[in-house]
């Protein structure tokens, strides 16, 4: 099934916002065989059928899962149906909406708790950045979301799915990765190119459109917005270490497009930060990441509870695996 034709149905965030994981184990018969502590739940991994009833963790409160046996892995409802059904995550997402009788797309943004309208309060917080980019008039059509780079990145189907990225094979961006910006609302300002690899000699590794002002805008920005503002907020510099924690099942997750903090961006954390207060840095470990921590530990601090994940040196946040991450943020996960 085309992409084109199941987003008729609804996205894939849609089915996460509006099912959780207590009804999608449930209709597995699996709760039953779980101990409950709170918003978290434990015991056998019922993909690989193991012993350990430890092993298998399930956060209500985030709407994620993960085992720390054989399975190696975890993620959302749409992840679990295809590791049990043994399909993709797209026929997996097909097969959800049609189980919980989801409305289509436009009609489901209605009918749940965790929805945001187009015009809340947080996503308006975020709007009074003084200067801004002018949306595209355009989307690329037909990008390539097999391309061997994205799997050697480490990025699942759902998630390359999710961020709308694959390589471009005409106009401007022909062979390179095309990664989509959006402004705080949703909509589409920019696309980042990615060279798959080590680029040829005189080409950057990363391109942007001649009059695109990234130092206005937090990659993520519109996704971090619907994520629960009770959590902290985790600043990445770049995109790909942002969509690695995003892929590790924490949605509240923005990049800055590089190490360097500008003044609209500290302006859009604090806003984005809501009730919790709470930042977390998580930037590359090298010279530059570390000047660029330190700065936006100082400047931020003055507004909000900053704290800083370190990682191994030379190391960044996309050369983590997910179980990693996990473990990374596992006081805010589950």
């Amino acid at each position: 099934m085309s992409k084109t034709h199941y987003r008729r149905f609804i996205g894939f965030e849609e089915l996460k916002r509006f099912i959780s994981m207590e009804q999608v184990l449930r209709r597995y018969g699996l709760l039953e065989r779980l101990r409950r502590s709170g918003q978290n739940l434990s015991g056998v991994c019922p993909l690989h059928h193991g012993h350990n009833p430890t092993q298998f963790r399930v956060s209500l409160s985030k709407n994620c899962w993960i085992c720390f046996g054989d399975c190696h892995s975890g993620g959302s409802i749409i992840d679990f149906v295809s590791r049990v059904e043994g399909i993709g995550i797209r026929e997996a997402a097909l097969r959800l909406h049609e189980w919980f009788n989801l409305p289509n797309g436009a009609e489901a943004k209605s009918g749940g708790a965790k929805a945001q309208p187009p015009g809340s309060l947080r996503q308006e917080a975020l709007c009074v950045i003084k200067g801004c980019n002018t949306p595209l008039g355009f989307t690329l059509q037909d990008l390539d979301e097999t391309h061997p780079y994205l799997k050697s990145r480490g990025l699942s189907e759902e998630t390359i799915a999710t961020f709308g990225v694959g390589w471009c094979a005409h106009g401007s961006l022909r062979g390179w990765i095309a990664i989509p910006i959006h402004d705080c609302h949703g909509r589409l300002l920019a696309y980042a190119g990615r060279w798959p690899g080590t680029p040829p000699e005189g080409l950057p590794k990363y391109r942007l459109p001649r009059g695109f002002r990234k130092s206005l805008e937090l990659f993520n920005q519109h996704r971090a917005a619907n994520g629960p503002m009770t959590d902290p907020l985790v600043i990445t510099e770049g995109f790909f270490g942002c969509m690695h924690v995003w892929q590790a099942g924490y949605r509240r997750v923005v990049a800055l497009m590089g190490s360097v903090l500008s003044q609209a961006q500290e302006r859009r954390i604090i806003a984005l930060a809501g009730s919790s207060r709470q930042v977390q840095l998580l930037f590359d470990e090298d010279p530059a990441g570390r000047r660029g921590r330190s700065e936006a530990a100082r400047r931020l601090g003055k507004s909000v509870s900053v704290s800083v994940l370190k990682l191994p040196e030379g190391q960044q946040p996309d050369g983590l695996s997910s179980r990693e991450l996990v473990r990374l943020l596992a006081s805010d996960i589950l």
